[in-house]
């Protein structure tokens, strides 16, 4: 039975990839810096926590680390730690940088010194890239980062790639754009959008504030997401990949989706407020996943009008609302 050791369980990711890894047969352990504290409610939403083994250990301290892993000895570590928000790291640059970049180099530096065999998964972004262009970001796409996640992830992922070239690990980066599921909080503005679309269908006179709706991004199921995460481990090489949709939508279009699916007309319910707007954005986001397809065959089913419809139902289910007409979507966008 492999094992696997994943860094920041408790998240979206973290949870949607235990469930993957438990059905296909492995013993999965989940960090956080104390276990004692942590309630890991995505886990149990799924209803999966109790098949995980938990662990306390803090990423930013190398000796943490090292005993874990010389502890758990994993087959596989998928590292999906540090501050997750590209708004709050705006707020918290010195946290963002230290949580991902410093805990990213601590895993490396405790698998060379570990001397095991472990294959290691670094949770990138396509934040990295900027603004893209319509052709879509791929694996030789110059970075030009534009908030401080994305500076932190983009070093990250150079840390991974000088370990592999220099200490012939098997360490790669998943350059993931924008995926979304109901385990999102509703800091993440596409929650936020659904959650408050969900509120007003049942009666709630609140108004919804956005930023610049203007913006494209590619936004995918991360569900399908976390499969690619596991491919990149299952690979002969060790290589970097663009996990994404290839197609991008402006925010005001996922807006007036998630309305539409409550038969609402958003523009009678959203405004624009300046002062949610990011010191600095990107306006296009758009990633080309020719390469995944190629060397690992992962094809995106879902796409955006699909990510609204599962996660509206989903807010559905969460809220019990009085009464909400919805409207009905086929299955899939292809």
């Amino acid at each position: 039975m492999k094992k696997a050791l994943i860094c920041g369980i408790s998240g979206q990711d973290g949870a949607y990839l235990t469930q993957l890894l438990l059905s296909k047969g492995y013993e999965v352990y989940g960090t956080s810096r104390d276990v004692q504290m942590s309630s890991f409610s995505n886990l149990a939403k799924l209803g999966i926590k109790e098949q995980v083994r938990f662990e306390s250990m803090s990423i930013n301290d190398f000796r943490s680390v090292f005993q874990i892993l010389k502890k758990v000895k994993p087959d596989e570590i998928y590292n999906l730690a540090g501050q997750s928000s590209v708004g709050l790291s705006f707020e918290q640059p010195v946290e963002t940088l230290e949580s991902i970049s410093v805990g990213t180099l601590n895993l490396l530096e405790a698998i060379r010194f570990a001397e095991l065999p472990i294959r290691f998964y670094n949770a990138c972004s396509g934040e990295c890239f900027g603004s893209t262009t319509e052709q879509g970001a791929t694996e030789d796409t110059p970075f030009r980062p534009r908030s401080p996640y994305a500076v932190a992830k983009a070093a990250s992922f150079w840390e991974v790639a000088n370990y592999r070239d220099a200490y012939k690990l098997y360490a790669c980066s998943g350059l993931l754009f924008n995926h979304e599921s109901p385990l999102r909080p509703e800091r993440f503005v596409t929650r936020k959008i659904i959650a408050s679309a969900c509120r007003i269908a049942n009666g709630s006179k609140e108004k919804l504030q956005l930023g610049n709706i203007d913006i494209r991004r590619d936004w995918g199921w991360a569900p399908e997401f976390v499969e690619a995460m596991y491919l990149m481990l299952q690979q002969d090489q060790a290589e970097d990949y663009v996990i994404a949709t290839g197609k991008s939508y402006p925010l005001e279009e996922f807006v007036r989706s998630a309305f539409e699916h409550f038969n609402l007309d958003w523009r009678e319910h959203v405004s624009t407020d300046n002062g949610l707007l990011r010191p600095t954005d990107h306006f296009m986001g758009l990633g080309n996943p020719s390469k995944a397809k190629r060397d690992m065959g992962w094809i995106p089913k879902y796409h955006m009008p699909d990510v609204v419809r599962m996660m509206a139902e989903a807010e559905l289910a969460i809220v019990k609302p009085k009464r909400v007409s919805v409207k009905l979507e086929p299955q899939s966008s292809k």
